[in-house]
């Protein structure tokens, strides 16, 4: 079977899909021959990279998927007179001339790139035209395979992906004309065989973790061995990016070491919705990562990879990092927030300069609410030790969880002028209700529905509780909106303070029995603060990790009864120089002198 496999937009344009490249590999190694087709780039191309980074970063309102409504749809379309942007107008207001620009884009730049992509591409070759959908992919893949279904009725259409986990890919199978089938959940075993059984003649439903608008198969277990996985392809990507001028000076080559989630699998984070069906953790064994960056430095040039995984494996902190310590990759890992300083050392040692671990929040209260398995303490002495090594972190402040206080956020606010010398979250926001989440799947609702925009993108015979991933609801038990006002401005304002040339900075100098401390954090504050002997000593007890006052009294072998070292603390709170969750402590200074 003759297969092309697809990337629409909004794919982002600056790294290839590992989905696609992957699955051509797996197919080729079954004996079927594949193109991948980055269409993603060539539309990025025709609006301007800009814009569509814009458009692709649009997350919870369908945007991307709403300027291909109309062309998967056509007449069935929902929004045909573009009240989708009147509707949404406010939160569009970053793109400038929002309302006419997206009508543009959707009646003029969507069909004519179809039209090009349908005739600049010799798909009367093949037999099967796959589609990985994930986030806003749908509306423009269908578009595509709606047009090659009309000009090409014999091509056999397959979709797969994040958007086909669960109800949503049976419901879209069932109700949308041009899939014939979909691979619900993992593909790397039911896409080859699904092949096989299309190019016998046998029936693709017996193969497990398909489904057709006929039925659907047994579902199918996640996939245990990853090193029996090839190496994705991404040949094409580099050839088409080159072509339409986009390829970018620095390339992130996407790769996976792990699947699934260990945290997860034992406490389900409350808001995640990520491994719907394949919670369970798998990882590679490290030799196969290492042969796998090497084997993919070689082939394309590139050093810079960015980790697929939703966690990373612990075992890597012995096993695969220490081997990476030869080699000059640049990487980026998503991590759990209890790592230490001396895991940080190593991990900036071996080439990891970029760190997403899913920080959340300040508050230990609001963390256990989230089942995060982790207190605020630990949060703070990772975004310290990462500013020390150099390591960028992404993170966001999340609320709204059902038995948080008020005192939650007004602690927070009140600790991050303190805290303005390490790097601030991306956004301050509501959390979202995710599919498959334990708040959706287990949290008591007051209402939920399908978030609004889905009516602008889906027609009436497409069920939106079923299809829908991400969701509008109300809760009882949750804090007015106005409670987290003056929090998201200390974050916005943290976030103006990093934008400036000189960012903030609060450093130590010690010797034995003496510490000097600068503290530049805030313009017009600067100082300096001195402390000698048993002070000074207890502060740098509570550098390296949180402490408590009786494991500082033990270490420092200090003849004094554990309140006066929590009154050592207090003092030390009050001119913001420590951090205090509950019974830790944690000094916030940092060394002046670098790589320690």
């Amino acid at each position: 079977m003759r297969t092309v496999l697809v990337s629409m937009p909004f794919m982002h344009a600056d790294r290839p899909s590992i989905q696609l490249g992957l699955l051509r590999a797996i197919a080729e190694a079954n004996g079927f021959p594949v193109r991948t087709v980055h269409a993603n780039l060539d539309f990025a191309a025709r609006i301007g990279i800009e814009y569509y980074q814009q458009l692709a970063d649009m997350r919870g309102r369908m945007i991307g998927d709403w300027l291909f409504s109309v062309e998967a749809f056509g007449a069935a379309a929902p929004d045909p007179d573009a009240l989708f942007a009147e509707e949404f107008e406010a939160e569009l207001s970053y793109l400038a001339d929002s309302g006419r620009r997206l009508t543009h884009t959707r009646d003029h730049d969507v069909p004519a790139f179809l039209d090009s992509l349908v005739d600049g591409f010799p798909w009367h070759e093949a037999e099967v035209v796959g589609f990985s959908c994930t986030f806003q992919q749908n509306t423009a893949s269908f578009a595509l395979a709606r047009r090659l279904k009309e000009r090409y009725p014999g091509i056999v259409t397959i979709f797969g992906g994040a958007n086909f986990d669960g109800e949503m890919g049976l419901e879209l199978v069932r109700s949308v004309d041009c899939i014939d089938f979909a691979v619900i959940g993992e593909g790397d075993t039911a896409f080859p065989r699904l092949l096989k059984a299309l190019s016998e003649g046998t029936d693709p439903l017996a193969v497990p973790g398909v489904a057709s608008r006929n039925g659907a198969a047994a579902a199918q277990p996640p996939l245990e061995a990853l090193d029996d996985t090839p190496v994705p392809v991404y040949d094409e990507y580099f050839e088409r990016a080159s072509a339409v001028g986009l390829l970018p000076e620095t390339v992130w080559l996407p790769f996976e070491s792990a699947r699934g989630c260990w945290w997860g699998a034992k406490h389900h984070c409350t808001f995640c919705g990520l491994n719907g069906t394949t919670m369970k953790f798998r990882a590679k064994s490290a030799d196969r990562v290492l042969a796998e960056l090497a084997g993919l430095a070689r082939r394309y040039g590139v050093f810079r990879f960015e980790a697929v995984d939703n966690i990373m494996e612990p075992r890597y902190l012995k096993e695969l990092f220490p081997a990476l310590l030869e080699s000059d990759y640049e990487l980026f890992y998503e991590v759990k927030a209890n790592l230490s300083r001396a895991q940080l050392k190593l991990l900036v040692s071996a080439g990891v300069t970029h760190l997403q671990p899913g920080l959340e929040s300040l508050s230990s209260n609001v963390l256990r609410l989230m089942d995060k398995g982790v207190r605020a303490a630990q949060n703070v002495n990772l975004l310290r030790w990462a500013r020390y090594y150099g390591i960028d972190v992404g993170w966001n402040i999340l609320w709204g969880f059902p038995g948080e206080t008020e005192a939650d956020y007004a602690a927070q606010a009140a600790v991050i002028p303190h805290l303005v010398h390490l790097q601030p979250p991306g956004s301050a926001a509501r959390v979202w209700l995710e599919r498959f989440s334990p708040m959706y799947t287990r949290f008591k609702m007051r209402h939920r529905a399908p978030e609004r925009s889905y009516q602008y993108v889906y027609p009436k015979t497409v069920d939106l509780d079923k299809v829908a991933y991400f969701f509008e609801y109300e809760m009882d038990d949750t804090l007015p909106a106005e409670t987290y006002t003056d929090l998201a401005g200390e974050v916005a304002a943290w976030n103006t303070l990093w934008e400036s040339p000189q960012r903030p900075i609060l450093t130590y100098w010690s010797s034995p029995g003496y510490l000097r401390i600068y503290d530049g954090r805030h313009e017009g504050r600067e100082g300096t603060y001195t402390f000698r002997d048993t002070l000074a000593r207890i502060y740098l007890a509570c550098s390296d990790r949180p402490t408590t006052a009786s494991v500082v009294r033990d270490k420092l072998g200090l003849d004094v009864p554990v309140r006066a070292i929590e009154d050592a603390f207090a003092q030390f709170q009050e001119r913001g120089l420590m951090f205090l969750d509950e019974s830790l402590a944690l000094s916030l200074a940092l060394p002046a002198t670098r790589g320690r």
